[in-house]
């Protein structure tokens, strides 16, 4: 049973650095503007598709492919808050967590009429052949250059994200957002064009990850975006909506209890551990794994 601990902890984490990336998407908008967008899950897909397309039609290397991609998907992010959250700014949260569930329907049967229903191979004579080689073996472990690529690109894109969150201009409107819209307005941010970069960036990290999910698994469909989405929001609920670290840790937690469940458990109750993890760090931890509970004052 120990020899399979390794192989299984290194495919959690190549899932959980996936989740990762997605749930970072969810926990921006959250933080700034307090909303749950699900079609998040479908600007994930929509970015593996985009990539395909690319290759495929248009005859664009893997790696610009990549990049293109991520570009139409964070376009996608801003004319989704601008055509289905940014009317509802002022609206009960009720009215926009019906958008978005509404969003996310539409935007999954689009990917159906435009691709079709059934599931597509990913490009695989386009992707650099190095990929699939092994990067690293001992004893049953294996790395393949892939696996390291979807590291790389991850802990690149994160360290990216710190560094416009911190050291930016527009983040530290961002921030200045999550503490307080009103008077961030007040103080000259331009809050809608804020709102629309969050979900710009978040989109290209969900894209990203769409891409990366397709190329390792070397398959993509028009519902692929659900259970990812899903799992996504259970990993920012986890680690605390609204913190970026922690939706780190919280996918990270999640590839990880999911592999193990896989292993060691079944298959079959993979998506099962996954989730009695996260309600186990729920119940005696309410705000999640680097949250912060916040009190309400009168």
């Amino acid at each position: 049973m120990l020899d399979q601990l390794l192989p299984q902890l290194v495919n959690g984490l190549t899932l959980g650095v996936i989740y990762a990336m997605i749930a970072v998407g969810y926990t921006m908008v959250y933080g700034v503007i307090e909303l749950i967008n699900f079609a998040h899950g479908e600007i994930y897909m929509f970015g593996a598709f985009f990539c395909v397309m690319f290759i495929s039609v248009f005859g664009v290397p893997f790696y610009l492919a990549i990049v293109l991609s991520m570009s139409c998907c964070a376009i996608m992010g801003i004319l989704l808050d601008i055509v289905a959250y940014r009317p509802l700014r002022n609206a009960p949260r009720l009215a926009a967590l019906i958008t978005a569930i509404g969003m996310s329907i539409f935007l999954q049967n689009l990917a159906m009429v435009i691709w079709g229903s059934r599931p597509l191979p990913f490009v695989q004579d386009a992707v650099p052949a190095y990929l699939n080689e092994t990067a690293f073996s001992m004893g049953e472990v294996y790395l393949t250059w892939l696996q390291v690529f979807i590291f790389a690109v991850t802990i690149a894109m994160m360290f990216g994200l710190f560094f416009i969150i911190t050291y930016t201009k527009i983040g530290t409107a961002m921030r200045a957002l999550a503490q307080n819209k009103t008077a961030a307005a007040l103080m000259g941010i331009n809050v809608n064009f804020v709102i629309s970069f969050t979900f710009a960036l978040g989109s290209a990290f969900g894209a990203m990850a769409g891409i990366l999910v397709s190329v390792y698994y070397n398959t993509l469909y028009p519902t692929m975006g659900y259970m990812a989405g899903v799992k996504a929001f259970a990993a920012a609920v986890l680690g605390g909506i609204g913190s970026v670290p922690g939706a780190m840790l919280g996918g990270l937690v999640l590839g990880v209890a999911e592999a193990l469940g896989a292993g060691y458990v079944s298959s079959l109750y993979r998506d099962g551990v996954a989730y009695a993890v996260m309600i186990a760090v729920i119940l005696f931890k309410p705000s999640g794994l680097l949250g912060k509970s916040v009190v309400d004052k009168a």
